[in-house]
């Protein structure tokens, strides 16, 4: 009997076990899943023409800086940027801004204050 007949199924188990991902070899756990993120106030924002007007709530312990940013459609235009507010835990927060003509796009940026 020839040696590489002999082997010939245990050569291609092998290269299909290693062909495999590593995931498929890897025991399966129960909770994969990254606990959610306890920070950062939820925000929404409305435009009305040149005018926009943000609210934030915080419903997290750790106060969250938050600052409106408007980038106006013309070239002309300046864009703003708010001063920053602290958002404390359960406390909603009003910001305002606008631009002379249209607005291209708003949002809101988040800092975590220590």
């Amino acid at each position: 009997m020839r040696l590489s007949r002999s082997l010939a199924p245990v050569t291609a188990a092998l290269a299909l076990v290693l062909s495999l991902p590593f995931d498929a070899l890897a025991p399966a756990r129960a909770d994969d899943s990254a606990p959610a993120p306890t920070f950062g106030a939820a925000c929404r924002t409305s435009v009305e023409g040149s005018h926009v007007v943000a609210y934030c709530h915080n419903p997290y312990v750790d106060t969250d800086r938050v600052r409106l940013h408007i980038e106006c459609a013309r070239w002309w235009d300046i864009d703003t940027d708010s001063a920053p507010v602290d958002t404390d835990a359960a406390m909603t927060v009003k910001l305002t801004g606008r631009c002379w003509k249209e607005i291209r796009s708003v949002w809101i940026s988040h800092q975590r204050v220590r």
